[in-house]
């Protein structure tokens, strides 16, 4: 009876592979594997750099948003101990040399006005200095401030990762603009207070002017049209000033249609 059924089984189970039309020695050839292999690998390649560089865009998206609330919370507290910014603004940014004519590291006006209004509410894990002595502000999440010009500490470029890396790949700080570095100006002061902003009431400065710190919008129309193309800083056809007004412009994300890969 026991060998009946063992039999039974065996037929049903031949007649499972007959009606598939496998035989029990059924298998994938290696020529089928390859294939298989090939296609997977194709498909891999096309759809791995766009998620890569998904992943990508919302780091830089979450740290320039991250910068920008942390940074204007920083002056707002400052404010509550010292008064309105714009009475504690200058826009000075003069560097100490030895006696070779080399900048002194920890002497530029700008270090020294940070370390007062700026560090104590935003919290800076190191400090590096380029070769004019200009200053790089690392913060926790791995991402860096620097000042734009040694004569002043109005234009500002945050790098949404190592500062070092983004310069290496580009060259030169204003090839990075818009890729990895972005573009901020802070000038909260009117024509009485002292600056090197010819005329700081002027409308080109209407969306800095008793502001803190702020995407690059000098001469900006106010227009969408602009933040792309037809003006000298737009971020496609001008010298890329205003791309991080356009990524602000469009809720902190990076745009569809924007006209560079990011990295940080």
């Amino acid at each position: 009876m026991q060998n009946t059924i063992i039999a039974s089984k065996s037929v049903n189970a031949g007649g499972l592979f007959h009606a598939l039309g496998l035989s029990r020695n059924s298998a994938f050839t290696l020529a089928e594997v390859l294939i298989t292999l090939g296609i997977i690998g194709v498909v891999a390649a096309m759809t791995l750099p766009a998620l890569v560089q998904s992943h990508t865009n919302k780091i830089v998206e979450t740290r320039l948003a991250k910068f920008y609330s942390t940074i204007n919370q920083a002056i707002k507290m400052s404010e509550v101990e010292y008064g309105d910014k714009k009475y504690w603004f200058t826009d000075l940014n003069n560097i100490e040399t030895d006696e070779e004519g080399k900048p002194v590291n920890g002497s530029s006006e700008v270090e020294k006005w940070w370390n007062k209004y700026i560090s104590p509410n935003m919290k800076t894990t190191s400090v590096k200095y380029d070769e004019k002595g200009l200053p790089y502000f690392y913060f926790p999440d791995g991402s860096a401030l620097k000042i734009r010009f040694t004569d002043a500490i109005r234009d500002w470029i945050f790098y949404p990762g190592n500062p070092d890396k983004c310069l290496k790949r580009y060259k030169t700080e204003d090839e990075a603009h818009g890729k990895c570095s972005f573009l901020f100006i802070y000038m909260p002061g009117g024509e009485d207070i002292k600056t090197n902003a010819s005329n700081p009431n002027a409308p080109e400065w209407k969306y800095h002017v008793n502001k803190g710190v702020e995407p690059y919008k000098y001469n900006w129309d106010g227009t969408t049209n602009s933040l792309y193309s037809n003006n000298g800083y737009s971020c496609k056809t001008g010298n890329r000033a205003f791309c991080t007004a356009l990524i602000q412009y469009n809720g902190w994300k990076i745009p569809k249609d924007y006209p560079y890969k990011v990295s940080y």
